[in-house]
């Protein structure tokens, strides 16, 4: 899981490395420091992050910037993390009116420049603030997301072939009010709407829109091509016979190919608990025969496609 992020924000090179340098300093173990040179930077920077379920921690803005001042960022970067702790950097000239900005973009704390020496001036304010942050920070899910419809065919799916392929997705239901602000960013970060679900959200930032099993699949880097031009044996299925087949023919030393068109484990895969299968007299689930079965198989140099028929 990746660190918490510590965004520092100024369009004054010298101040954006020494605020930098200093953030680094103290909290490069438990955080990621991450600058912009502008608000507007700054806020792409915010979007991919939240299109890759990363969490900000703290905002670290100067007030006098060109274009977009740090009062006016922050009140754009408070949609998009809410619970973010907000720092405005001013000179003494600015001191008014970032006290007037604390109701108006809900800022946590302001800072004079120059901060010097951090040790007295920096980070005992930091400290207090990110303290505060992490008694409420629950960590975000690392990995995929798909957003859709409970009653849409095409997510339902979507989410069949990722359960049965053990891929760890989160399921972010359009209908569910608890999840309808989260919905709401994730659409406008996305620049789509609810006529385009299902979207796929994955951990690098990039995204399918109304995808394909194969689109995901082959994003996922599963086999859907075979690699070889010819092949000593070829399985059609990969259900438990599929999978002992494959496990023989392997294990005798053959080209072997399998191809399922799902998921490894075929109907069987999706039982809770197999009582009848050979050299289990307890039971086993589908899911962990297909799980043993398949790693089996590749052991033996079995190539696989799926889905795929």
């Amino acid at each position: 899981m990746s660190k918490p992020v510590l965004l520092v924000v100024d369009d004054d090179n010298e101040v954006l490395r020494a605020v930098d340098r200093d953030l680094k300093q103290k909290y490069a173990a438990d955080y990621r420091v991450l600058r912009a040179e502008s608000g507007q930077v700054a806020l792409d920077t915010l979007r991919q992050l939240q299109l890759r379920n990363e969490t900000v921690a703290l905002m670290l803005v100067d007030q006098r910037m060109p274009q977009m001042t740090g009062v006016n960022f922050l009140r754009e970067a408070i949609q998009l993390y809410p619970k973010s702790k907000r720092v405005l950097l001013t000179a003494y000239a600015d001191t008014e009116a970032a006290i007037q900005a604390i109701n108006g973009a809900k800022i946590d704390y302001y800072l004079t420049k120059p901060w010097t020496p951090p040790q007295e001036s920096l980070y005992p304010i930091l400290d207090d603030l990110l303290e505060d942050w992490r008694s409420d920070y629950r960590p975000s899910f690392d990995g995929m997301r798909v957003i859709g419809h409970r009653w849409s065919p095409d997510t339902h799916a979507i989410k069949d072939f990722l359960a049965r392929n053990r891929v760890p997705f989160q399921w972010v239901d359009v209908e569910a009010k608890e999840q309808a602000e989260q919905i709401g960013k994730l659409l406008t970060v996305v620049g789509e709407d609810a006529e385009c679900l299902p979207v796929v959200l994955f951990p690098d930032g990039s995204r399918l829109v109304q995808p394909t099993i194969t689109e995901i699949a082959e994003k996922l880097g599963l086999k859907v091509r075979a690699e070889e031009m010819s092949y000593d044996f070829v399985i059609v299925g990969a259900g438990p016979a599929g999978l002992a087949a494959a496990v023989y023919g392997g294990s005798e030393g053959l080209r072997t190919l399998m191809i399922e068109r799902e998921a490894p484990g075929g109907q069987a895969g999706t039982s809770s608990l197999i009582e009848n299968y050979l050299g289990f007299p307890n039971g086993i689930s589908g899911s962990d025969l297909a799980r043993r079965a398949l790693d089996q198989a590749r052991r033996f140099g079995v190539e696989v496609l799926t889905p795929q028929e």
